[in-house]
């Protein structure tokens, strides 16, 4: 008798001790997982940025269905504006503001013999696009693009002059071809739209916005879903984002 409430003892020892060490592995796996959901909360402010930015516009019908795609995903981007295509497109330009998307200049004419005769021909475009900008929207645009990107054009005194006249300058790092090439098939703007080093802290994608761009429209909802499933923030640029142009003319 003495024997058998000893083994019972015994088991209900094991027991006992099974389960305090399953009590203990739930525990502890519970206080990791939280641990690791509180990171990741605390650190989505690193998230890594993608900047949508549209040449050549105001257009009609594209630079109208790029918006509503931009729309449907609650994102905002940034429209560089050639002066000389807003005229009769002040609604298209004004649909822009209002609904929350950054506004760039991209110079007047768009002519490169033009706008690279000479550093003052080329600011006074940008000038006389801001105020074309401003006398519709009441919006006064300070972030420019160099058309073809600013490589090869840009030195230390040329970036000076135009920081004295209050602009900044954004190129980019991911250009889908569709400014070269507006017939690209989609899959092929979908992939140059992949093309991104891992080492980039921010990307900036190039597309256009002219009436032969339809492609690129179509492309646009497959770029966005890949960035937002890589865990991507998307931003339009403003007047406090980080300036990015490429290397300067000695």
């Amino acid at each position: 008798m003495l024997k058998d409430l000893k083994k019972r003892n015994f088991l209900l020892f094991i027991v006992c001790f099974i389960l305090l060490i399953t009590s203990t592995y739930i525990t502890t796996k519970l206080f990791f997982k939280r641990s690791i959901e509180s990171s990741y909360i605390t650190n989505t402010s690193n998230k890594k940025c993608v900047y949508l930015t549209i040449d050549d516009g105001p257009c009609p019908v594209v630079t109208d269905a790029i918006l509503d795609v931009l729309n449907e995903y609650d994102i905002k981007g940034t429209f560089f504006v050639v002066g000389k295509e807003i005229d009769g497109r002040e609604e298209i330009l004004n649909r822009i503001y209002k609904e929350g998307h950054s506004i760039g200049l991209h110079t007047y004419s768009h002519n490169f013999k033009k706008i690279y005769s000479s550093e003052n021909t080329f600011i006074d475009e940008m000038l006389q696009t801001q105020n074309k900008v401003k006398k519709i929207t009441g919006y006064t645009s300070t972030i420019i693009r160099f058309p073809g990107g600013s490589s090869g054009h840009l030195n230390k005194t040329y970036l000076e002059n135009l920081h004295n006249h209050g602009f900044k300058i954004y190129d980019w790092n991911v250009n889908l071809g569709d400014g070269v090439d507006p017939n690209i098939p989609v899959k092929k703007l979908f992939d140059n739209g992949k093309q991104y080093k891992d080492d980039y802290s921010r990307i900036i994608i190039l597309m256009h916005c002219n009436f032969n761009n339809k492609n690129t429209v179509k492309a646009l909802p497959l770029i966005i879903d890949y960035y937002k499933d890589l865990g991507y923030e998307f931003k339009a640029i403003s007047e406090d984002t980080k300036e990015y142009h490429y290397r300067l003319k000695k």
